[in-house]
């Protein structure tokens, strides 16, 4: 019989700070600076990724399957693969319109041997490989104390491990096609790390510890690629609260409600709220910095601010942000009962 906890969907932790301190900004600067407001070079993107090939796992839904219908904008051909086949075709369908060559494969990215055998299948259908997207991943609410080792492992395997596979099975390949153009085409690594790489959070011992270690895994694969001069480099990208699938196929256990958290439906429609970047958008600033061979790529004025706070308070971030929490919280409580009291 399943272990119970499994079928509870929970929300991340909320960071009303983002809301209630960030956005008075976040409206007076969008407009007219680039660190809120991304600057989208479509050329760039073009002359990046036209006549090469990307594969790119999770493409069924979410960031995956943007970054397949951009990279098709511009004329990039596709390998792509999901765990859900039934996503993985309406992806595919989506993409009719767009002449470039689209293989697909249904795929469980935490599968060694299946990832290795897709990664030699793309060169065999496509000739050749520039690109490999390391997009598919999962979340687990639960304290530590709560979740099981397995639930742990899950996470670690999805998260963490289906990166690893991918990198490993996909970076000679890439190397290989670079080296034969005589460095003529481009060859990129870009792997999805999370706000959650840059910061720690309760009730997400194992999503964090996933996040932070795929973070430490680009940052000294990108080191040695610059040292070798291959003509590959590597992008760790650090979402914020996007649009996607991942709250709905999240996993978790009623341990957080001793944190104050919210479990079932309710928290389910909590994370949800959290989840507003458009999807699109996030695909193109990802591209924008493979192209521009950025280290890191921040998506959302929530992950831009939060990486700001751990950076002048990163001992204590946690505690500074627990602390606004609560003083947003009761902040809202006084406004909404002055309302209530002026009619």
């Amino acid at each position: 019989m399943d272990d119970p906890r499994m079928s509870i969907r929970l929300t991340l932790p909320q960071l009303p700070l983002l809301n209630q301190l960030a956005q008075p900004v976040v409206e007076r600067l969008s407009p007219v600076t680039p660190f809120m407001a991304p600057n989208i070079d479509e050329p760039l993107i073009t002359r990046f990724y036209n006549g090469h090939v990307a594969a790119i796992t999770g493409a069924g839904s979410g960031i995956g399957r943007a970054l397949a219908l951009n990279l098709a904008q511009a004329g990039c051909n596709l390998a792509l693969s999901d765990i859900n086949a039934e996503n993985l075709a309406e992806t595919e369908q989506l993409l009719k319109e767009f002449k470039v060559t689209v293989t697909t494969q249904a795929l469980d990215v935490s599968d060694k041997e299946a990832v290795f055998q897709w990664a030699d299948q793309v060169v065999q259908d496509h000739g050749q490989v520039n690109f490999i997207f390391n997009n598919a991943g999962v979340a687990l609410s639960s304290t530590v104390e709560g979740e099981s080792i397995e639930e742990i492992e899950w996470v670690m395997g999805i998260n963490f491990w289906g990166m690893v596979y991918g990198t490993k099975a996909f970076l000679p390949l890439i190397k290989q096609s670079v080296q034969q153009s005589n460095k003529a085409q481009n060859g990129h690594i870009i792997n999805i790390s999370s706000l959650f790489g840059l910061i720690a959070q309760p009730a997400q011992s194992a999503y964090n510890a996933s996040k932070f270690a795929i973070r430490g895994f680009n940052e000294s694969l990108r080191q040695e690629l610059n040292i070798e001069r291959s003509g590959v480099s590597i992008t760790s990208v650090h979402p914020g609260g996007i649009k996607t699938n991942i709250a709905n196929n999240a996993r978790g256990n009623e341990s957080i409600s001793a944190l104050g958290m919210a479990t079932g439906a309710k928290g389910l429609k909590s994370f949800n709220k959290l989840l507003k970047f458009d999807p699109d958008m996030a695909a193109k600033i990802i591209l924008m910095a493979a192209a521009k061979n950025q280290a890191r790529c921040l998506i959302g004025d929530d992950a831009k601010i939060i990486d700001l706070i751990q950076r002048v308070f990163p001992s204590n971030y946690g505690e500074v942000m627990h602390k606004t929490t609560r003083w947003a919280a009761k902040a809202k409580k006084k406004a909404a009962a002055k309302k209530i009291a002026a009619k």
